[in-house]
């Protein structure tokens, strides 16, 4: 008796139909056109989760540089006194804290202007 992989080709082919389900056209209903369809959306899948991460952290940079001008000094500058002051705050959080408590950033901004000054000093 012949033997055929019949059964699991159609499984796949069924379940490339579902993950195409909500594509335009020929694209969610022939395999064919499906699976190219889909391959393209893993690949931009893949790609943005990505740029996702690239995205979120020059908002955050934004934020803080935002916050960091009006409280009168720059980003660069109050990253490098942070790191002087050896505090350990990522920027998502310190992007939040910019957003949402001003006292609490103006607070870091003090202790990063004070972390350069004595660092200036020493050096």
């Amino acid at each position: 008796m012949r033997v055929t992989n019949g059964p699991a080709s159609r499984r796949r082919r069924i379940r490339t139909i579902k993950d195409a389900k909500g594509f335009r056209g020929r694209r969610s209903k022939l395999y064919r056109y499906a699976a190219d369809a889909t391959d393209h959306a893993k690949q931009y899948a893949y790609r943005d989760r990505k740029m996702k991460k690239r995205t979120f952290r020059q908002l955050w940079q934004v934020r803080i540089n935002a916050s960091a001008r009006a409280a009168g000094t720059t980003y660069s500058r109050l990253i490098e006194g942070l790191k002087a002051a050896q505090v350990a705050l990522d920027r998502k959080v310190l992007s939040d804290l910019a957003a949402t408590d001003a006292t609490a950033f103006s607070e870091l901004v003090k202790i990063a202007q004070a972390a350069l000054v004595a660092k200036a000093a020493k050096a």
